[in-house]
């Protein structure tokens, strides 16, 4: 599941904060730095779900 998310954190960022948090603050956050540009949303992304992993 890790690497699913991984794989999500780099092509939809979104959707790796929504599997990883839900509908929380921090899924709303990555939509919106998605949206400001991809890059932040990915590096976002990437570090909720590194983060819930450690």
């Amino acid at each position: 599941m890790d690497l699913l998310r991984i794989i999500a954190a780099i092509f939809l960022p979104p959707l790796a904060a929504f599997l990883t948090v839900g509908f929380g603050l921090h899924f709303w956050i990555n939509i919106l730095l998605t949206l400001l540009g991809f890059l932040p949303g990915m590096i976002h992304a990437l570090w909720l779900v590194v983060k819930k992993k450690g």
